[in-house]
């Protein structure tokens, strides 16, 4: 079954994504390559989309993508109204 999300934007955490890991000063590779030592597979180009909002995000990798980063789950829809 397709997935359907009735707006532009696929995810809310790209944004904070992106803030994050630059402040961390790692790169998207970096971030892919820590995530599959946890044997969760975002490639590069993956988190690219999905930091531009083009990609959904599982709960999974929403975990993964925290524990990578050293923040909450939380801190990562701060921002959100």
């Amino acid at each position: 079954m397709a997935r359907i999300i009735d707006s532009e934007n696929k995810n809310l955490i790209g944004d904070a994504v992106r803030r994050i890991r630059k402040a961390k000063h790692m790169s998207q590779q970096d971030v892919s390559d820590r995530l599959e030592e946890q044997a969760i597979y975002i490639c590069r180009g993956s988190l690219s989309r999905l930091e531009d909002k083009q990609r959904t995000v599982t709960d999974i990798e929403l975990l993964g993508l925290a524990k990578v980063l050293g923040v909450t789950i939380d801190s990562l829809f701060d921002n959100q109204s």
